[in-house]
C-alpha cells in the first residue's frame, strides 16, 4: 500500500507532489455526478506518467474481443465506457515556452478531494530561473445540473514578470489506452461558434452515440475582463487569452462546459439545447453554481454519512467509499448502472457486474429514496431478453435466462471461459436482490410487475443447469467457478 495520503476525516489530501504515484492519485482524486466523471488529471496537462480520462455514463464502444482461441458462446466484443473529449484542458505557454511541470522546481504542492462538498482542488508554487508562480485550480461535475462541468483556474507571478498565453480548450482527439486494436473510438468531429461560446460535436464508431460539448471561458486579469480569441481545429475548440503579468498580478479563468449525449438528448437538438444551457449557467455565475452543488452534497451526507470516532483513517476510508458510490451512481436513470471502478479509470471497462446486486444495492436501500434501488432492479428487467439470448447461445431453452458477467446492454461481453460461463452465482445475486429489496422496503410492486419474469427466467436456468447424481442420490451442479474466480467445482 502506498501511504502518501494525509489522514483527514473529510478530505483526501496529497500535500507533496509524487510523480511516481501520479496515476494512482488521478484515480483517488476522481470526481463525478452519476452522469459524467473524470480522473484527476492536471488541467494544464502533464508530460510525465499519466492516464487522461473523462467518461460519460452509458456511452460505450464494443471493442472487438482479442483472444488466442475461441469457445462456443464467446462474445464478439468487450463493452467499454469511452475515454471522452477532455473538457478540463488548459494549454499554458509562458514566455513562449509550452508549460511542462517537469521543468519547474516545485516549492509546494497540495491536491485535495473535498468529499463533503464534492470538489477537487489543487494549488502549487513553482519556480524556474527568476520566476516563481502560484497556480490554483478547482473543479467539479455539478451534482444538480448534471450536464454541467465547472472549473476555475488562476496563475499569479510571485516573483518576476511573464508573458502568458492561456487556452481553455476541449480536446476531442482522445483514445482509450486499453483499446484492443489501437482503434479510434470517436469519429466525425465538427466544431462551431455559438453566441455564448464554442461547440464540439463528435460521434462514436459502431454505436453511433453523438455528444456535443458547449464551452464558455471567462478571463479576468485582476478586476478587468479580457476578451479571448476563438480557436477551432478539426478536433479541438479553445478560447485563448494572451497577456503580460507583472509580479502580484493574476489571470483567472472561469470555465463552463455543457455536455449532451444522445443517451439523454436527441442529436438534432443538442446544439440548440447546449447553447441554451450554457447561457443559463453563465448567467447564474460560477459562485452560485458552486453553492448549489455543495448544498446537494451536504444533503447526500445528511442521508448517508457513517461516523467513526477515534480512528481518522477509518473515518476517511468509509467516507471515501460512500463518496465513490454517490458520484458513480445517482439512481435517476434506469439505463445506467455501477461500473466497478466508477469514473476512476478504464479498468473493467465501466461495465456492469453482479457486484451491483450483491454489494451496492443494500447501500442505496439504506441511504436513498426507494426509486434509486428500484432502478437498479429495473435495469436487469430491461435486459431479460438479452439474458435469455445469453443462455440460448450455451444450449439452454424454454426461456432460461443467464444474466451476463459483464455487460452494457444485457449481452454478455466477458471473454474468460471459467468466469463467463461457469461463475454463475450472478443469477443468484440478482434473485437475492429482488428478495432483499422487497424484504427491506415492504414494496412488492416490482416483483408483481416485472421481477416475477426475471425470477422465472433464472429458475428455468437453474432447472436445466442441474443434473441428478446416482452415486450421491441428489441433484448437483458441476463445472462452477466460485466468486473468487479461481476455484472450480
Amino acid at each position: 500500500m502506498k501511504r502518501y495520503i494525509t489522514h483527514d476525516p473529510w478530505k483526501i489530501i496529497e500535500d507533496k507532489f509524487h510523480p511516481e504515484y501520479q496515476k494512482i492519485s488521478e484515480s483517488l482524486f476522481s470526481i463525478g455526478n452519476g452522469q459524467m466523471g473524470q480522473r484527476a488529471n492536471h488541467e494544464e496537462g502533464y508530460l510525465g506518467e499519466t492516464l487522461q480520462g473523462s467518461y460519460l455514463a452509458g456511452i460505450y464502444y464494443p471493442d472487438k474481443t482479442r483472444v488466442g482461441w475461441w469457445k462456443n458462446g464467446y462474445p464478439e466484443y468487450f463493452a467499454k465506457v469511452l475515454n471522452s473529449p477532455n473538457w478540463i484542458n488548459i494549454d499554458l505557454v509562458i514566455d513562449q515556452h509550452p508549460f511542462d511541470l517537469r521543468e519547474w522546481e516545485i516549492l509546494s504542492f497540495r491536491r485535495v478531494l473535498d468529499m463533503q462538498n464534492g470538489m477537487l482542488q489543487r494549488t502549487m508554487q513553482i519556480q524556474k530561473d527568476d520566476v516563481a508562480l502560484l497556480i490554483s485550480a478547482q473543479r467539479l461535475c455539478h451534482y444538480q445540473e448534471k450536464d454541467c462541468g465547472l472549473l476555475t483556474y488562476s496563475i499569479k507571478p510571485l516573483k518576476g514578470n511573464i508573458e502568458l498565453s492561456m487556452a481553455s480548450s476541449i480536446e476531442g482527439d482522445v483514445r482509450n489506452s486499453d483499446a484492443n486494436y489501437d482503434e479510434d473510438f470517436w469519429t466525425a468531429h465538427t466544431t462551431s461558434k455559438i453566441k455564448s461560446g464554442l461547440q464540439l460535436t463528435c460521434r462514436t464508431r459502431k454505436t453511433d452515440f453523438q455528444t456535443t460539448y458547449s464551452l464558455a471561458s471567462l478571463f479576468r486579469k485582476n478586476e478587468t475582463d479580457l476578451k479571448p480569441e476563438n480557436i477551432r481545429t478539426d478536433r479541438r475548440i479553445a478560447h485563448r487569452c494572451t497577456c503580460s503579468l507583472s509580479q502580484g498580478e493574476m489571470l483567472t479563468l472561469e470555465k463552463y462546459v455543457i455536455v449532451h449525449s444522445s443517451l439523454h438528448e436527441p442529436p438534432e437538438i443538442q446544439a440548440g439545447k447546449g447553447e441554451e444551457r450554457l447561457r443559463q449557467m453563465v448567467d447564474q455565475g460560477i459562485q452560485l453554481l458552486f453553492t448549489t452543488h455543495k448544498q446537494v452534497w451536504r444533503q447526500k451526507w445528511a442521508e448517508s454519512d457513517i461516523q467513526i470516532t477515534g480512528d481518522v483513517a477509518a473515518q476517511q476510508g468509509i467516507r471515501f467509499n460512500i463518496f465513490q458510490l454517490h458520484q458513480t451512481y445517482s439512481g435517476d436513470d434506469p439505463r445506467l448502472n455501477i461500473g466497478p471502478k466508477g469514473f476512476t479509470g478504464e479498468k473493467y471497462g465501466g461495465s456492469t457486474y453482479w457486484d451491483t446486486e450483491a454489494y451496492c444495492l443494500p447501500f442505496y436501500l439504506s441511504t436513498a429514496p426507494t426509486t434509486v434501488a428500484r432502478n437498479l432492479l429495473v435495469y436487469r428487467y430491461r435486459h431479460l431478453e438479452k439474458a435469455i439470448e445469453n443462455a440460448n447461445k450455451l444450449g439452454f431453452d424454454s426461456g432460461a435466462a443467464l444474466y451476463p458477467m459483464v455487460t452494457m446492454t444485457g449481452e454478455e461481453c466477458h471473454n474468460e471461459w471459467e468466469i463467463t460461463f461457469e461463475e454463475i452465482h450472478r443469477n443468484g445475486a440478482i434473485a437475492h436482490a429482488i428478495y432483499y429489496y422487497e424484504k427491506y422496503t415492504g414494496d412488492n410492486s416490482y416483483r408483481v410487475a416485472e421481477g416475477a419474469e426475471v425470477l422465472v427466467g433464472i429458475a428455468r436456468f437453474w432447472a436445466q443447469r442441474v443434473h441428478y447424481s446416482e452415486p450421491k442420490q441428489a441433484y448437483v451442479i458441476h463445472g462452477v467457478t466460485g466468486p473468487n474466480e479461481y476455484e472450480k467445482m
